[in-house]
């Protein structure tokens, strides 16, 4: 088995286990009692946690490797369903996704070793495939969750899932520890602990303009997006009487879209016509997407408008990450795409934050409208950057 087709193995499975969990919290917060503008924060509590943490473990995986970052985020992961599981109260929730934020080192270490093992020719496609991973936990899990917890609100079964979930990492864990050789060298990981290190991970990415302009527009566009993940259980409950089963397969539609577009099309694209076209083509497509939500009356519109954002999300995001990763040297990738990662999830706070308040204060569809608005200036992020980019050269 391929190094990269083992590490798809691996982030399936771990990606698994998560989504298993997307379409359930929010019936589990309104089950205790929780309204929609409480139960967005508590989504955001995973993502500050995890925007803390992103930073140094990129940073860890550059010291030490790879696969340690990713067996450790696995346990911490496995630890956190269980506490999902037995919990009682929104205290419990919360204490459940502080602890599965801070050990959440498994994306950007994934990342970070697919760009470890591809040419610059070949780094859309290995992060397409790691995307496609992603987008292939995220699409099979909800739908998981939601057959295993049940269509009914008040008779769903929310421990079974989060039990399944952490299964899922104890496996995950063990493809790691036997399946997943190392991606750095002993010579790149002592040559990142010879060099002086930055003040803060932030600082040495931003202070490159062109990085900068790369990570502001995957932080609007993820702010955008993250609104959409935060509230379509809710809104979807609230205009389709949907429960957790459907939105598990409605989720499941957006995550095939993506998958599709990730695990093959995004890189035959790219290689056609530059990763900055498909990222900027990807984005229109998805800001299309939500204003068909934002006004969809009935399940025709609803569906077309998840379709348009999975085909988007699946074109930008493995054509952001390549744009990003080509900025950094060898050596210091761990932390590049440790704070691309730690810029996701800052946005994954912002989001959340603000669109349980607008949901309940506001109108049902303004979270995808201020999404819309948010994301419309990562176009012009994007296209000024290449404007200015040079390839780093391999060391």
């Amino acid at each position: 088995m391929s190094h990269l087709a083992a590490l798809f193995f691996v982030v399936v499975v771990d990606l698994l286990g998560f989504g298993i969990i997307i379409p359930l919290f929010p019936y589990m917060a309104v089950r205790l009692g929780a309204p929609p503008e409480q139960i967005t924060p508590i989504l955001a509590v995973y993502s500050l946690c995890q925007f803390i943490a992103a930073p140094l473990w990129g940073r860890l995986s550059d010291r030490f490797g790879r696969r340690p970052i990713l067996m450790s985020s696995m346990v911490g992961a496995a630890l956190s369903y269980v506490m999902l599981a037995f919990g009682d109260s929104i205290g419990w929730l919360i204490a459940s996704r502080v602890l599965g934020g801070f050990m959440a080192g498994n994306i950007s270490a994934a990342m970070a070793y697919a760009t470890d093992v591809t040419s610059d020719d070949e780094r859309a496609r290995g992060l397409g495939i790691v995307g496609a991973a992603i987008g292939l936990g995220f699409m099979l899990g909800p739908a998981f969750g939601g057959v295993l917890a049940g269509g009914d609100l008040e008779t769903a079964n929310f421990q079974l899932p989060a039990l399944v979930a952490a299964a899922l990492s104890a496996v995950a864990f063990f493809a790691v520890s036997v399946g997943l050789p190392e991606s750095l060298t002993a010579e790149q990981r002592a040559r990142h602990r010879e060099q002086r290190a930055p003040r803060t991970a932030w600082r040495q990415v931003l202070n490159r303009p062109v990085l900068a302009m790369l990570i502001g527009a995957i932080l609007l566009v993820t702010i955008a997006h993250s609104m959409l993940e935060s509230i379509v259980a809710i809104w979807a409950m609230d205009r389709f009487e949907f429960g957790p089963r459907q939105v598990g397969f409605y989720l499941l539609l957006l995550g095939a879209l993506m998958v599709s577009m990730q695990g093959g099309a995004a890189g035959s694209l790219a290689r056609r016509f530059g990763e900055t076209s498909v990222a900027l083509g990807g984005i229109a497509a998805y800001l299309s997407g939500l204003l068909l939500l934002a006004f969809a009356t009935d399940l025709a519109l609803m569906i077309a408008g998840g379709a348009l954002c999975g085909i988007g999300a699946g074109a930008y995001l493995p054509s952001l990450s390549s744009l990003v990763s080509k900025q950094a040297q060898p050596q210091e990738r761990g932390v590049v795409m440790g704070t691309y990662q730690s810029a996701t999830s800052l946005a994954r706070i912002i989001g959340p934050m603000v669109s349980g308040a607008i949901y309940a204060g506001i109108a049902f569809n303004a979270p995808f409208l201020l999404g819309v608005v948010v994301a419309l200036p990562a176009l012009w992020l994007i296209a000024r950057s290449q404007r200015e980019a040079t390839p780093t050269a391999e060391v």
